[in-house]
């Protein structure tokens, strides 16, 4: 018998909580806004605190013998094709860090794309790892970079035999997307487990119509972030473990070690009625969110002065592998503006927020939550910005370096302040083949190696 995805395990036990009327002295200690100052409630709503209900003796019972929250996985696990997956209320900064403890520990090495979120960066410092850095491929056109290329994560490959996994950056925040697949193939020839931090992708799973996620594409872990392209509410990450290259009991220690004992049900109750909502629906929601992306990016292409970043711009060779088409990317280079100041500028005037800005574009994402109104909104607040281009600043012209010109060479690992303090950790391990599985790295922390405050 298949798995029932119409359940929602963390929603039905908050359903049950309220009903029950259970009286708590316990936290949390509004007590489900029974204290909570009225001007809070007015803003906030009552609901809000209402179903802020702890999970240990609230939504479950003392031992969380209910299962409420590892059925709650295990049904996401199903339905983006998952071995596991973990719910993170700590973002997914979090769930990076605990992936990255779990592949690499202390004195080891690590392939990691140059172009990380700084989650990544606060990991390897935790961890003690040095990192190998992998080089995104850099469009000089465009002036912009994309992930790493197969050959780039081949010659870091070379240069690091003895690497303990990879970390990959897909999509960027532009929606260019990497070749996951042949770059999973490459890692696990040198018995190397590959992690994609994932974060603007928790939709990918859902459409064919879109970039390949990681899990379908033979990665080991994945992290997503499911407030940034799907519906839950901030801090809301789950990364996805799947074969056997990674130790699924030490994962779960690591994330024993980094997850808060004081989860916000609301996230885990967010994230699992989105689980449903897209295992019921999504192909079909995503359909409409892609339809109407397309509309937009045609709409935008006819304002003069604007470009909409597309395929032709951004994928091919020493380009991207692929492209999210809901990131809606405008270069506004010809207005002679920059997109810090339109960023600005649509605030303020139209009340029109976008993302992601650089010093000649913005990007605006589409998801489920959009309508032909919503995308009506944006089409109309780019074009009152072309009508009203002299009143900002024009743009200052950036002359930028390739990127190899600008890279330093890396003195120490990240976790050791200075060359002052000499590491006495050993040398990384030799590569010993192909391990099929990863366990707990079990070299001691470097004593020489404090964390960076």
């Amino acid at each position: 018998m298949g798995i029932d995805h119409s359940r929602a395990p963390v929603l039905e036990a908050m359903r049950k909580h309220k009903a029950e009327g259970l009286l708590s002295f316990l936290p949390p200690g509004h007590k489900q806004g029974r204290g909570v100052d009225p001007r809070v409630l007015a803003v906030m709503g009552e609901d809000v605190f209402a179903s802020d209900i702890i999970m240990m003796n609230g939504l479950d019972d003392r031992v969380m013998s209910g299962g409420v929250l590892s059925e709650a996985e295990e049904l996401m696990a199903d339905a983006v094709d998952a071995d596991h997956a973990f719910f993170s209320t700590c973002g997914s900064s979090l769930s990076v860090k605990t992936c990255v403890i779990t592949v690499a520990g202390p004195g080891q090495r690590m392939l990691v794309s140059r172009n990380a979120h700084k989650s990544v960066i606060a990991a390897l410092i935790l961890a003690g790892v040095e990192p190998v850095w992998v080089h995104p491929r850099w469009d000089e056109r465009w002036q912009l970079a994309h992930p790493p290329g197969p050959q780039d994560v081949a010659a870091a490959a070379d240069r690091a035999p003895d690497a303990a996994g990879m970390l990959l950056v897909t999509p960027t925040d532009y929606g260019t997307c990497a070749g996951i697949a042949e770059i999973a193939d490459l890692c696990h020839e040198r018995g190397m487990p590959l992690v994609v931090d994932e974060a603007w992708g928790a939709h990918l799973p859902f459409h064919p119509g879109l970039p390949s996620w990681a899990m379908d594409a033979g990665a080991d872990l994945c992290v997503t972030s499911v407030h940034k392209m799907g519906c839950g509410l901030e801090q809301s990450s789950v990364y996805h473990l799947r074969g056997d290259r990674v130790d699924k009991d030490v994962l779960t220690a690591r994330a024993d070690l980094l997850d808060t004992t004081s989860p916000s049900c609301l996230v885990y109750a967010a994230l699992d009625g989105w689980r449903r909502q897209m295992a019921e629906h999504g192909e079909r929601l995503l359909d409409s969110a892609i339809g109407l992306a397309a509309g937009v990016r045609a709409r935008l292409a006819g304002i003069g002065g604007v470009r909409v970043m597309d395929r032709d711009d951004l994928v091919g060779p020493d380009r991207a592998d692929d492209l999210d088409p809901l990131k809606i990317v405008i270069d506004l280079d010809e207005l002679g503006i920059s997109g810090y100041a339109a960023n600005g500028w649509l605030r303020e005037h139209q009340l029109v927020e976008v993302g992601l800005s650089d010093h000649r574009r913005i990007a605006a994402q589409i998801t489920v939550a959009d309508t032909r109104a919503t995308g009506d909104r944006l089409v109309e607040a780019v074009a009152a910005l072309v009508e009203h281009r002299a009143d900002l600043p024009p743009a200052k012209r950036v002359d930028l370096p390739a990127p190899g010109e600008l890279e330093l060479e890396q003195a120490v690992p990240p976790r050791r302040r200075s060359s002052a303090a000499p590491s006495t950790c050993p040398p990384p391990r030799p590569s010993a083949g192909s391990p099929p599985r990863r366990s707990a790295p079990t070299r001691p922390a470097c004593p020489r190696s404090p964390p960076a405050r």
